[in-house]
């Protein structure tokens, strides 16, 4: 028996999906969640509601969704299958599979208050880098908005993942389709000018989109507010307007990607640098945003408890940075620390076999916290990780540096070091690339427990477009 969108729930569509609790409802289809019988997996299916699209039209969508089923990139929401059900005769319907995703949409996200400049860097890298590939691979998106873009938390993972969802309109990049009104597809307050004169479409238009999806989150309104046709013709006369108070780079970046001409904003590719390059900026502004240390120790560790670090499992991004900061300085370990009350916890450590020393050696580390410039010397003498302890054994270790891990309040939380079993001297440079890499720490920390908080203030949604 075929499925109809209304009373979907319990059914099997196509022998294979069966059908649970409705996520989620737009204009044109319904997001379930399902469980498909064959692999024994939770899924998102998006159903199309059935209509008299002739059988030539409904072929060609589903040779459209094919592509789509074909492409796999993290910033994107994986589509596992797509196809036509005609099981219900005169009613076929095309639907999607789609990797089910629990996490906050950005419209929801952006309904709870403002993010930080550091937050929307991240968010369009991701997003940057989903459109590049997609580009990459001949397809356009066309309806990025808010609601489209999933912020999805992984167990593995620091930080709630930006994933573009909802590929119900994309196409291949050398063609457009039109409503039963002659209208475009797409959402009016993110259309590109060429989707609001239903010109043919290409890249571009992503660009256009996802600038005005940033420009939202730094000003939390509507660049062209007003009803569908007002807001999509109100483009064609008027750029949005750029706040004078971002950032200069972020000003030139979003006047660029909005821009009414479309040859006359970046590149995918170009963009996603640009955006990487944000993501970096962002990160040391945070970091160099200190006001002067804090003296309380209480307060130190209520920092460290708030950030729920301590005894966690291996975590893939400190990891990566351990290794990165060891590569960079071609010595063999690197280690992220944190001072708790009676230890010095090591959340990462490259090349070491030990996860903690006691509490002797916690408070020579909770002291040296308060140093600056960073410890250069002898690790045997003055490593305040204390590798010395009889716990590790004599490592001959005649090298270490090691910069403070500190909150934007200050408060130092720990350190992020490395250490050689050569003496050795270290440049300016390498300090800064440190530097560098603990404030990476510090911003993955405080992005986790963000998007943490959002996710205990919203309830976890598919977002259905």
């Amino acid at each position: 028996m075929g499925v109809s969108a209304p009373d979907a729930a319990g059914g099997l569509l196509r022998g294979r999906y069966r059908l649970g609790p409705l996520i989620a409802r737009g204009g044109v289809a319904s997001v379930y969640r399902a469980h498909d019988e064959h692999l024994g997996r939770d899924v998102a299916v998006k159903l199309f509601e059935a209509n008299a699209t002739t059988l030539g039209d409904i072929r060609r969508q589903e040779s459209e969704v094919k592509v789509l089923a074909s492409l796999n990139h993290h910033s994107l929401v994986t589509l596992h299958d797509a196809g036509l059900d005609e099981t219900e005769p005169g009613q076929p319907q095309v639907y999607l599979v789609m990797e089910l995703v629990d996490g906050a949409n950005l419209r929801d996200t952006l309904n709870q208050g403002p993010l930080s400049s550091r937050h929307i860097a991240q968010i369009g890298y991701d997003l940057a880098e989903g459109l590049e590939y997609i580009h990459d691979h001949g397809v356009v998106h066309r309806d990025v908005k808010p609601a489209n873009i999933l912020l999805a938390e992984y167990s593995n993972d620091s930080r709630a993942r930006a994933k573009l969802t909802d590929f119900g309109i994309a196409l291949p990049a050398s063609g457009e389709r039109l409503t039963t009104d002659g209208t475009t597809s797409g959402t009016a307050a993110y259309l590109s000018p060429e989707q609001a004169k239903a010109d043919v479409v290409g890249p571009a238009s992503d660009v256009y989109s996802l600038g005005l999806v940033l420009l939202e989150c730094f000003t939390g309104e509507l660049a062209f507010p007003g009803l569908p046709v007002q807001s999509a013709l109100a483009r064609l006369l008027n750029d949005p307007e750029v706040p004078d108070t971002l950032a200069p780079e972020w000003r030139e970046l979003l006047t660029a990607m909005t821009a009414r001409d479309p040859d006359k904003r970046p590149l995918t590719r170009d963009l996603v640098l640009a955006l990487r390059q944000a993501v970096i900026t962002e990160t040391g502004r945070h970091a160099a945003d200190t006001a002067t240390l804090p003296t309380d120790e209480e307060g130190r560790l209520a920092a460290v408890r708030r950030l729920d670090i301590l005894d966690t499992p291996p975590d893939g991004a400190f990891d990566r940075i351990t290794a990165l900061a060891a590569r960079s300085f071609s010595a063999p370990i690197s280690i992220i620390s944190f001072v708790d009350q009676d230890r010095v916890w090591f959340k990462s450590h490259h090349g070491l076999a030990i996860d903690q020393v006691d509490m002797e050696f916690a408070l020579r580390a909770s002291e040296a916290l308060n140093q600056d410039p960073p410890w250069i010397g002898d690790a045997i003498r003055v490593d305040p990780l204390a590798l010395t302890n009889p716990r590790s054994g004599n490592l001959g270790l005649q090298f270490y540096v090691g910069v403070p891990l500190r909150t934007r309040e200050g408060y130092h939380l720990g350190t992020l070091c490395v250490l050689d079993f050569e003496p050795r001297t270290v440049t300016e440079k390498e300090i800064a690339t440190l530097n560098d890499l603990a404030a990476l720490v510090i911003n993955e920390l405080e992005l986790r427990l963000e998007n943490g908080r959002v996710a205990d203030d919203v309830e976890p949604r598919q977002s259905s477009g």
